[in-house]
């Protein structure tokens, strides 16, 4: 029935990097019901992806905070798919006939997430603890996605370094054509936020795309393991690390003809997969079939797709792999322009997707991303 989001930032230099995370799922939770228009009392629950925020129940939280006490609150976390995993949940169960209407999405303040530490038993002091996705090998190191997700992905697939960057310049580009021609407007609702002269400012458009980058610039970057022989993924061919939150109303059928209300979309079907470690940025090829398979659909019924960039590879190997025509692949921009504010980025790609959809005159969208551990999900649209 609605979607929003912040506009993005980028962590710990940007615009929101003092902006809690609660503050800013709070922002978008409050204009997602006023533009649904619907009553408080209307909502069953509140499902909100949240990654690096330390655990608790963010979403219970928002609830309150949001004048929506009488909304239960469930935080859902599938590592960078979690806000999309949070839509799906929410879809679920309104199809089983258990709710009429559910708030979904995620939010993310990496710049603010608290810095845990673990006492293990061969240890006199703490030691920084990472909350595990899978079991950390040389290959497949947990807390360093550029060699589990990025490189793995580039060498399995056989994607070069110039492939990888002519693919972050494009999005890049697309972000900037995107926010010059005002497509991202009507998403984003403004940020209230102090501004470096302490006066309140507010931040509405997204601030991590590089409007002036060239393929020379991106191209002259060091990889970032300049130690392991042939290594290929740099700052300018992965994901930003940022700050945002997006949010959706999702509805039954019955509910919206009562209200008279007109949908942006409907859900049609979704897919997760697990996949080895090693091969967590090829998961999308097999999330993706599976979702349309299940909604009777191929890929040739696709109109749009969003493929997050967590690595430039990512959208790259599922082009390659499933035949897609990256004309029609984050036409906005993703994850190397826009950024990746992991637990808000499902419900960010799915705003953006109806968005982009609804301009071009409808049809079926997809969203996919991977997701730390071996996995991905996906999650079929459709507009009219």
């Amino acid at each position: 029935m609605a979607a929003c989001r912040t506009a993005i930032g980028t962590s710990f230099k940007g615009t929101l990097s003092r902006t809690p995370a609660g503050d800013l799922a709070t922002t978008v939770v409050e204009e997602v019901v006023r533009r649904s228009t619907l009553p408080v009392e209307v909502f069953d629950d509140l499902v909100l992806g949240e990654v690096m925020q330390g655990g608790g129940d963010l979403a219970r939280y928002v609830a309150l905070t949001a004048g929506l006490p009488s909304v239960s609150g469930l935080a859902h976390q599938r590592q960078c798919a979690s806000s999309l995993s949070a839509v799906q949940t929410a879809a679920a169960g309104i199809r089983a006939g258990m709710d009429n209407a559910i708030i979904a999405g995620g939010a993310e303040s990496i710049s603010t997430a608290p810095k845990m530490f673990q006492q293990l038993p061969d240890s006199d002091e703490p030691v920084r603890w990472m909350p595990p996705s899978h079991p950390a090998t040389p290959e497949t190191p947990a807390d360093d996605m550029s060699i589990t997700v990025g490189w793995n992905t580039a060498r399995l697939a056989g994607i070069s370094r110039e492939d990888m960057d002519a693919w972050a310049l494009r999005s890049h580009q697309r972000a900037v054509a995107a926010i010059d021609a005002g497509h991202f407007t009507d998403q984003i609702v403004p940020v209230e936020v102090a501004g470096p002269d302490g006066n309140k400012v507010l931040f509405e458009v997204d601030e991590h795309p590089r409007r002036n980058t060239t393929l020379e610039r991106l191209g002259g970057l060091k990889p970032l393991h300049p130690e392991i022989d042939g290594f290929s993924i740099t700052a300018g061919n992965s994901s930003g690390i940022n700050d945002a939150a997006a949010a959706l109303v999702l509805t039954s059928d019955t509910l919206a003809a009562e209200r008279g209300l007109s949908p942006l979309g409907v859900v049609r079907s979704w897919a997760s997969v697990g996949v080895d470690p090693l091969r967590t940025g090829l998961a999308p090829i097999e999330a993706i079939p599976k979702a349309l398979k299940r909604a009777g659909l191929s890929l040739s019924d696709v109109a749009l797709f969003e493929i997050n960039e967590a690595f430039a590879a990512v959208p790259i190997a599922a082009c390659r792999e499933l035949d897609l025509d990256p004309e029609i692949v984050n036409i906005s921009g993703s994850g190397c322009s826009l950024g990746h504010p992991v637990a808000a980025t499902g419900a960010r790609m799915i705003t953006t997707l109806l968005s982009d959809l609804r301009r071009r005159g409808g049809g079926i969208g997809v969203a996919a991303l991977c997701a730390g551990g071996g996995m991905a999900s996906a999650i079929v649209v459709e507009t009219v």
